[in-house]
């Protein structure tokens, strides 16, 4: 009996093995460094102006993409309303030049003021109430339905550009749910923050269009620069006071824009149900203020026509020899505007979402360490025993993300996928830290496609597709690691 037991892990083992082997050489057959090459100079191209969502330039791109999976022989995902195009309804908003602030007969400068939300605001005498920092506690049995509350910027403990903004918007999201009719934020510590603060903000924005007015859109934010504490100190008085709202309306242009999908059918009669996604974003940033050089054009070959490349390369391996469970790809539009192409995707799904099992996504900021492949969210998944044997097959070593301060793995397209319950890690080129050599090329104009290592390039493109083809052949579906925070959400998802 023991014999036959040894006989049978055996047999199991040999069988994985081959089947690693198999995978290998189907890899190596299909991922050369000219077509690599030829994919991302075109996509990094001056003539491709930087592939600015909504741009002539990015349609390019896309047809591009589009007649190149139809040439690996990738299908159309039924539904579209385009083959390989599923179209993003995005709008551009042009914000108001005008806008006013009054407490009572003080006027606040134009210079200490700006319009962070809203449109067409025209308040007289609105009542508010000061909620502290505008944390959840602060809100805690206030009357502000109606009314407009007035917070703090940042926390207690932190007043850095990151805090600041994203406590911003959890304090937008508190007072909508206590029915203010407004926030106003009042900056009254690190100086220095404000000249930051109005690079990023102001001009315009890029959304997806909403389909019919929804509650909470006459909901407006203004930032008041008070580092002397003036106004604060003014809405302290025990007298009754009132803010004047003014805010011109906003201009909206409809802006055309598309994701490009494929997909290719498992080979197993059951396991061809379950979906492995790989995705990457092909928009960047356009084209921007010249550098010393006078170069305008951000090409974004690092950022992230490396990415989509890598995706293209797991595209022509599985069309070519198709693996057990199915395989959908989608390259997204909109993701340096805020992700919108793959949130749109998430909320109008070309496949039911729960037979998506693994979300493999590819993005980049640039590397520093050519003997690595950083996978943010590496350990987060079952599947990251499949990748660490894929890199170290073709000389890599994966780790995971070594910046955990910059949130890495909330501010790319996978992310999207991860709140649905989708487990969905990045395949990113590989970086130590976010330090001077990554910074000299993310959102550069440097980040040119003859300034990469394709040696390089090679093997971290051999490394995603292996690990693509070991997870989308193993018998067991991947799923988040115990504990992890979006643990709970596949739960749900899978009904597990």
């Amino acid at each position: 009996m023991k014999n036959y037991v040894i006989a049978i892990i055996s047999v199991f083992f040999a069988a994985s093995v081959f089947a690693q082997s198999s995978d290998e050489a189907l890899t190596k057959e299909v991922i050369q460094k000219s077509t690599i090459k030829g994919h991302i100079y075109f996509l990094a191209s001056d003539e491709l102006r930087g592939r600015e969502t909504g741009s002539p330039e990015i349609d390019v791109a896309a047809r591009y993409l589009s007649s190149t999976f139809q040439r690996y022989g990738v299908k159309p995902v039924p539904g579209t309303e385009e083959p390989y195009f599923q179209h993003v309804p995005l709008v551009k908003t042009i914000a108001p030049e005008v806008y006013s602030l009054k407490l009572g007969e003080t006027v606040v400068s134009p210079e200490n003021l700006m319009r962070i939300e809203g449109s067409g605001v025209d308040t007289k005498k609105a009542e508010f109430v000061y909620a502290g920092y505008g944390t959840e506690k602060d809100f805690e049995n206030k009357n502000i339905k109606g009314k407009i509350a007035v917070v703090l910027a940042g926390t207690e403990e932190a007043q850095d550009l990151r805090t600041v903004f994203i406590e911003s918007n959890a304090k937008s999201e508190r007072a909508k749910k206590a029915g203010a009719k407004g926030l106003i934020e009042l900056h009254t510590k690190s100086p220095e923050n404000w000249t930051q603060f109005k690079r990023y903000t102001g001009g315009s924005t890029v959304t997806i269009k909403k389909q019919e007015k929804t509650e909470g859109n006459d909901f407006f934010k203004l930032w008041v620069k008070d580092y002397e504490s003036n106004l604060l100190m003014a809405i302290s008085k025990r007298i009754k006071q009132y803010f004047d709202v003014f805010i011109g309306e906003e201009m909206q242009l409809n802006i055309p824009a598309k994701n490009v999908v494929g997909m290719v059918e498992g080979t197993d009669p059951k396991l061809k149900n379950e979906y492995v996604i790989y995705s990457a974003h092909y928009d960047h940033i356009g084209i921007g203020k010249p550098n010393a050089e006078g170069d305008s054009i951000y090409n974004g070959a690092r950022d992230n026509a490396v990415g989509v490349v890598t995706v293209m390369s797991a595209a022509e391996s599985i069309a070519r020899n198709p693996t057990k469970r199915s395989a959908l790809f989608i390259l997204f539009t909109a993701e340096e505007k805020g992700l919108l192409g793959s949130r749109y995707y998430t909320e109008n799904p070309l496949i039911p979402l729960n037979q998506m099992v693994y979300c493999f996504n590819s993005d980049n900021g640039g590397y520093n360490d050519t003997s690595i492949a950083t996978i943010v969210g590496l350990g987060r998944t079952t599947a990251g025993k499949h990748i660490i044997t894929a890199a170290t097959t073709f000389g890599l070593e994966a780790i995971d993300d070594p910046a955990g301060e910059q949130g890495l793995f909330d501010r790319s397209d996978n992310v999207n996928f991860a709140k649905k319950g989708i487990p969905a890690p990045t395949f990113s080129l590989g970086f130590t830290a976010f330090d001077a050599e990554i910074m000299k090329y993310y959102h550069q104009q440097a980040d040119n496609p003859d300034n990469l290592d394709y040696e390089y390039l090679e093997k971290f493109f051999k490394a995603f597709v292996l690990s693509a083809r070991l997870i989308a052949n193993d018998p067991e579906t991947p799923f988040w690691m115990e504990g992890d925070k979006y643990y709970e959400a596949g739960k749900q998802l899978y009904s597990k």
